[in-house]
């Protein structure tokens, strides 16, 4: 299944279609390291990753883990587990997995510069739960929880998501 992200703020598969946040500087099809653009491309959903302490294990046909205190991601290019989980504490610079926002209780990793990893060609651009408002992201796609849970139900193994700019729906 391929999962559509409009340029407009939008997100439709063929299980329905809902509001999303972008990166604050759009989409972009050269993403580079900081700069705040949602990269343009077909990306494969590899797993996700929530909070056990606050919901159940989301219903999906994904590989499914439950992330803890001590989960990070490296977000420095010189750092050799570049765009990879870490543990943290970590000596490079990562984003902590757990958060008090809320932002990664859900969090669908994608194929996002992972085959093979490039320094600086972009770490930790996943689908996670969107900011009450819609405010843009560093580069993520988010969704409200609701709808978020709800895509899940849908996902397996060997679905895309798709982020074009100018790009269509289902």
């Amino acid at each position: 299944m391929d999962i559509w992200v409009e340029p407009d703020g939008w997100l439709a598969w063929p299980g329905g279609r809902v509001r999303c946040a972008l990166g604050r500087a759009g989409i972009r099809a050269k993403k580079r390291e900081g700069d705040g653009a949602t990269p343009a491309g077909t990306f494969p959903l590899r797993r996700v990753l929530y909070r056990a302490d606050r919901l159940e294990p989301p219903r999906t046909a994904l590989p499914l883990s439950a992330i803890g205190p001590g989960d990070g991601w490296s977000d420095e290019p010189s750092d050799p587990l570049y765009n990879r989980p870490v543990a943290r504490p970590h000596p490079y610079s990562h984003e902590a997995l757990w958060r008090e926002d809320g932002l990664y209780d859900v969090v669908v990793v994608i194929g996002h510069n992972d085959d093979p990893v490039v320094p600086g060609h972009g770490s930790a651009v996943f689908v996670h739960v969107a900011r009450p408002d819609y405010a843009p992201t560093a580069g993520c796609v988010a969704l409200a929880l609701p709808d978020l849970l709800a895509l899940l139900r849908d996902c397996g193994p060997g679905d895309r998501l798709v982020i074009r700019p100018g790009s269509r729906g289902c």
